[in-house]
């Protein structure tokens, strides 16, 4: 995929960003916070070298990070407490059991201590290579700031993230409950229009939704009939689904996945819900026909990334992303 240079779209969005954050705060999170802090090296341009190598390799990982920056900030804040191995640790939630990107985050993690070791956090590097996998997959380009410490306690009983069948006032109340307003959450679920889900969290919709013994009778009869062939009733194959049905914006940020539950063609219920509910359908409707979504996408990362960050003194920089100092 052929992008304009990152220190020129740095040099674009670094701009942008001044204007668009006035007047908001992000605690003591700062733009340019490694700078002289790691030598002669740009530390974001070092872990945007990493993941532009590994994202040719496999573009799904735009999926993988934001899930992995969702999943983390989620539980704890924005802390890097995800990355922690251990027999009770949160990465042994079942809501967690197929994040993935640990190898990557370790392979920046090396290359930032072999240059500048106890630096750079763990914390930070989730929510900088994230931004990096956006700009990759189409989507705009973002200043994110930084200067994120690393959480010492990972606990898999603290792990409790909205469902797929979680309502929209129950979802409301949980993005509520992080400082994330109710337009913030549609526009973040806005990232399904990449990644996949599989049969195992749709097969009560195509058969017997909610004990009715019907399928969902909000889902489109085509994608139903779709849905069906790939997920047979009783079947033991779990198969993958993209969670964006338009099949050439399946790894692309951009403002399919709100065309598509539109047009009642979503494929989590949370998903199509978002189009049916009285306090989220007008935001969908007006992202569904607003091309500047990767824009408001953007914005809405950065304050997901804000949520209960650990800075100055508290936390840590681990040394290793698996494991406390």
């Amino acid at each position: 995929m052929a992008r304009a240079s990152s220190s020129s779209m740095g040099v674009l969005a670094f701009g942008l960003l001044l204007v668009t954050l006035v007047g908001q705060s992000y605690g003591a999170l700062q733009q340019g916070f490694y700078k002289g802090k790691c030598g002669k090296n740009n530390v974001e341009q070092v872990i945007f070298n990493v993941i532009r190598t590994r994202f040719r390799k496999d573009p799904t990982l735009i999926a993988a990070f934001l899930r992995l920056q969702f999943h983390d900030c989620f539980v704890r804040g924005c802390d890097a407490s995800i990355l922690l191995d251990g027999p009770n640790s949160e990465k042994n939630a079942g809501a967690n059991g197929s994040v993935r990107g640990y190898d990557v985050i370790d392979a920046v993690k090396s290359t930032l201590e072999k240059l500048c070791p106890g630096v750079v956090s763990c914390a930070d590097i989730i929510v900088i290579a994230t931004r990096v996998t956006v700009w990759l997959a189409g989507g705009k380009w973002y200043e994110v700031p930084t200067g994120r410490r690393d959480g010492r306690i990972s606990n898999v009983n603290d792990v409790n993230l909205p469902g797929p069948t979680i309502s929209v006032p129950g979802a409301i109340q949980i993005f509520n409950s992080k400082g994330l307003s109710t337009e913030d959450m549609v526009v973040l679920l806005g990232g399904h229009t990449v990644g996949v889900t599989h049969c195992g969290f749709i097969t009560d919709r195509l058969y017997d939704f909610q004990n009715t013994g019907r399928p969902d009778q909000s889902m489109s009869p085509t994608l139903l009939s779709a849905l069906r062939k790939t997920c047979p009733r009783n079947s033991a194959a779990n198969n993958a689904i993209a969670l964006d049905q338009n099949s050439r914006s399946v790894d692309i940020v951009d403002n399919s996945f709100y065309k598509q539950i539109v047009a009642h063609r979503g494929v989590l219920q949370i998903d199509q819900e978002l189009a049916l509910d009285s306090q989220t359908k007008g935001i969908v409707q007006s992202l569904a026909n607003d091309p500047k979504f990767t824009t408001k996408f953007w914005q809405a990362m950065v304050k997901l990334g804000s949520v209960g960050v650990l800075t100055g003194s508290q936390g840590e920089v681990r040394r290793s992303c698996r494991r406390v100092n």
